[in-house]
């Protein structure tokens, strides 16, 4: 088997066994509550800025884009339900995905990462702290729990953006109609797209940064390494990940 292929098994392997780790440590003590809320604080909070203004321009583009194709066939009153549907299924969960990604993977890998340098974790297990109770699963609560809602947040604020171009810029709609199609064009298949993707994000976020974190080496090279091989990845994962769960809704 070629050495490259047997790394790469290797290090899913290990990825594998520090996800269960995280995952089985979240229904047992101890718990460290105040950790979750300052990741929370730092993830949910921190992001709000970025999430915002990304999500108005989302929303803002597309309906400039649908409006000119829509006027075409003489449909630009369902400018609202292809904007909903864009957002709420695809846009809004895998652009928030991507902007926390960069934002706190790689925050999450150099953070560890340095401590991992620095004999930092060491230290924590020399002092009976398992160091995937107190760092991983943390980071992994805070950010499954404050993606979804940062999701919400950002498909709101993308309805709102494209409400602003659609009716008083180009007054292609009434608002009436544009909140009409937009919330009748969202079904329950489309809402349960909307959640669970940013919910699987989260995870996959929080885990790709502590793992590459906490396998750091090589000083502060191996730190900067780590946080460009922890965006990367999870920016893979999650493309892979909405692939996936599309693929699954297609079918349903």
């Amino acid at each position: 088997m070629p050495r490259v292929l047997t790394e790469w098994i290797a290090s899913f392997q290990n990825f594998v066994l520090l996800s269960g780790r995280a995952f089985l440590n979240v229904f047992r003590a101890p718990h460290y509550p105040d950790d979750v809320y300052l990741q929370m604080d730092n993830i949910g909070f921190g992001s709000l800025p970025i999430v915002l203004l990304t999500g108005a321009f989302s929303g803002a583009i597309i309906a400039l884009q649908m409006s000119r194709a829509l006027n075409t066939y003489g449909a630009a009153s369902q400018v609202g339900s292809i904007v909903a549907l864009t957002l709420v299924r695809e846009l809004g969960p895998v652009l928030t995905a991507l902007l926390v990604a960069g934002r706190n993977a790689s925050g999450i890998a150099s953070e560890l990462g340095s401590m991992k340098v620095t004999e930092q974790i060491d230290a924590m297990r020399a002092l009976g702290t398992d160091p995937v109770q107190k760092l991983v699963t943390p980071r992994l609560i805070a950010t499954s729990m404050m993606l979804p809602c940062l999701t919400v947040i950002a498909d709101a604020v993308g309805l709102v953006g494209a409400y602003l171009v659609a009716v008083p810029l180009l007054h292609i709609i009434s608002a009436g109609a544009y909140w009409s199609t937009s919330w009748r064009a969202l079904v329950l298949n489309d809402l349960a797209q909307g959640l669970i993707k940013p919910l699987l994000f989260g995870m996959i976020i929080s885990l790709v940064g502590c793992y590459y974190g906490l396998r750091t080496t090589g000083g502060t090279q191996g730190v900067g390494r780590a946080t460009t091989e922890a965006v990367v990845s999870a920016s893979i994962w999650i493309f892979f990940t909405t692939f996936l769960i599309d693929k699954i809704f297609v079918n349903l």
